[in-house]
């Protein structure tokens, strides 16, 4: 078995390949790299073959979406590590020596990430993951270097390893069994919001999850829908009310979605006045509605997930509200939250 598989799942995304692949097999000695196509339509089979013989192909029968798409491809792939890796991610030398180490010291740890930084200004984070991700206590996730629209300016204020609530799915280390252990992503959320969910899920069985910023890697982001498409509007808000839904305590679930329900419709009526959207409208609206149809078919998701938390506190599900701290305490920055 390998020690390491690093795992790039790819729809149409031939050119991205061809850019950023190069990086990934110069600078990842230490790994096993495979490339799970997604039934693309574009030139990505035959450029792999060509270009990239080096790379390890997992061709799957349709285009299963990232979450699904990754599960089927790491059914065939066996290895103690897996690592998700987006196909528009640049590498740096030695990028993966301070994670495997890591994990290798620290056996509580399911999952770490690296420093995301963007390709487009390289000092600063990206938007995706930056140094690692968290929630409010309403479901909001942000990171650290990012808040909402606020992308920081790397000057190495994250530069120690922290323990956070989710690792970005752009660039994700994880221990096999653990993935597996959690029943990998969830395939119904097709994509946005699955990583959220899933290291929550090892976060609630009592695994860490870790950044680990000696690590460093540079991201497009953006790559599967653009930031305006309505449908990414619809997958986040569908996504996230179905991840509390499965993963909130009992004692706080009843008073959150409460409150979602206000400050979503409230959400949509800003993007339909204010910024004139009526496709993110609509999403808004769609995605409530999908939520509420498709609830109870993960009644026994979340009776599981309830039944394994170990604890009731998790501290990277922080306990104030990340809208009055960035709207009315005018907090943008992650060193300057409670």
């Amino acid at each position: 078995m390998d020690k390491l598989a690093i795992v790039i799942l790819n729809w149409n995304g031939a050119k991205m390949l061809e850019k950023y692949l190069p990086s990934v097999l110069e600078y990842s000695k230490e790994a096993v790299v495979y490339v799970a196509d997604n039934a693309s339509t574009d030139d990505s089979v035959s450029l792999l073959k060509e270009k990239f013989p080096s790379c390890r192909l997992i061709l799957l029968d349709k285009n299963w979406g990232f979450a699904e798409g990754y599960n089927k491809a790491l059914e065939q792939v066996e290895a103690e590590y897996y690592l998700l890796l987006n196909s528009d991610i640049e590498v740096t030398p030695h990028w993966l020596l301070p994670m495997l180490a890591y994990m290798d010291a620290h056996s509580e740890v399911a999952a770490c990430q690296p420093k995301l930084l963007s390709v487009f200004n390289r000092d600063s984070f990206e938007y995706a993951g930056a140094c690692g991700g968290y929630l409010d206590s309403l479901g909001y996730p942000f990171c650290r270097g990012r808040i909402f629209d606020v992308v920081e300016h790397d000057h190495g204020q994250y530069d120690q390893p922290a323990s956070v609530l989710w690792a970005s799915g752009a660039a994700l280390l994880v221990r096999a069994r653990n993935y597996k252990e959690v029943g990998g992503l969830d395939s119904r959320f097709f994509a946005h919001n699955e990583e959220i969910d899933f290291c929550w899920r090892l976060r609630i069985r009592g695994y860490r999850i870790v950044c680990v910023p000696e690590s460093k890697v540079y991201h497009v982001g953006g790559g599967t829908l653009p930031k305006s498409n309505p449908m990414k509007t619809y997958l986040n808000f569908r996504n996230n009310l179905t991840m509390l839904y499965k993963c909130l305590p009992d004692g706080e679930l009843r008073r959150v979605m409460y409150i979602r329900w206000w400050l979503d419709y409230l959400a949509a009526t800003e993007m339909l006045l204010l910024k004139h959207n009526w496709g993110d409208f609509k999403a808004v609206f769609r995605a409530r509605r999908d939520f509420r149809r498709w609830r109870n078919d993960f009644a026994a998701d979340r009776k599981l997930i309830q039944s394994a938390r170990v604890g009731q506190e998790i501290p990277e599900q922080r306990s104030f509200s990340l809208l009055w701290q960035y709207y009315v305490k005018g907090r943008k920055h992650f060193s300057e939250l409670p």
